[in-house]
């Protein structure tokens, strides 16, 4: 079947076919004479794994060793379900800084008083807290500080 059925079938894109085709989640496919790509059922079947395991929100490093776990026939499924706990583990995380992100904009918001007057307690926070985290990533080297350094403990 062409690229085009093969999108249809599995529900991927096009686009994203030849993306994981690029990136080798999937193997090249035959081409025709008029080198038109050719894919199988087994294609169709390994695309539709990637989008569940996408939708799930496994990222592609992750994906690519579901893939290989899936074509052996000797894995162990403690193998699989390490990698699925850590996924897991990883989700929670993040979802635990979201909530803290969240916080944070929330306790701002109800620090300003959303009124006529110029001065703002959110904008101020982004200024202040840009530079202090400025200076940090200087000192660390760690870009990633997802939450104000706003005193949350009347926030809570």
């Amino acid at each position: 079947m062409t690229i085009g059925e093969a999108a249809n079938r599995s529900g991927v894109s096009a686009k994203m076919i030849r993306h994981y085709e690029t990136i080798g989640l999937i193997a090249t496919p035959a081409r025709q004479e008029n080198n038109y790509r050719t894919y199988g059922a087994g294609d169709i079947h390994r695309l539709r794994f990637i989008r569940r395991a996408r939708a799930l929100g496994y990222p592609v490093a992750t994906i690519r060793q579901l893939l290989t776990l899936w074509d052996d026939t000797n894995r162990s499924s403690a193998d699989v379900k390490q990698l699925a706990q850590a996924h897991a583990a990883a989700m929670r995380r993040k979802i635990a800084e979201l909530d803290a992100m969240a916080r944070t904009v929330e306790y701002l918001a109800a620090a300003c008083a959303g009124d006529h007057r110029l001065d703002c307690p959110i904008l101020e926070d982004l200024i202040v807290n840009s530079q202090q985290s400025a200076a940090v990533a200087r000192d660390d080297g760690d870009l990633a500080h997802p939450v104000s350094m706003v005193n949350m403990g009347s926030a809570a």
